[in-house]
């Protein structure tokens, strides 16, 4: 990834309301949330729901498709992944015992989210 890229989604993420949001898409998963239900779960109007996920899509952190008349958005897991694999690269010096705990957090949530368990 490139730097640019990455400062990008990280600028993308540094605002509290776009952070939610992108939160409320990942816990949501593949499925996605219709734009309606993600601004009220979000407690935005619309419109500004609306520039928060052009900021995040333009990023590569979120996508759209169209569902009849609905709008649905996911998160983009590539993204979210090319991203912290950025962050992580090169990580500690090669020491793994620095960022392993990371590694096994990371996979520890997914699999509570995937078993419905709270994360």
């Amino acid at each position: 990834m490139e730097i640019d890229t990455a400062l990008t989604r990280l600028s993308a993420l540094a605002q509290h309301g776009r952070l939610e949001v992108f939160r409320l898409l990942v816990k949501a998963g593949d499925a996605g949330l219709p734009a309606g239900d993600l601004a009220r779960a979000a407690g935005v109007a619309p419109n500004t729901l609306s520039a928060q996920l052009t900021i995040l899509t333009h990023a590569g952190l979120a996508r759209s498709r169209r569902d009849g008349r609905s709008i649905i958005y996911s998160a983009d897991y590539d993204g979210m992944g090319d991203l912290l694999l950025y962050l992580m690269q090169d990580c500690c010096q090669g020491r793994r015992e620095v960022c392993d705990p990371v590694a096994a957090a990371a996979a520890q949530s997914c699999c509570d989210q995937k078993e419905g368990m709270p994360a």
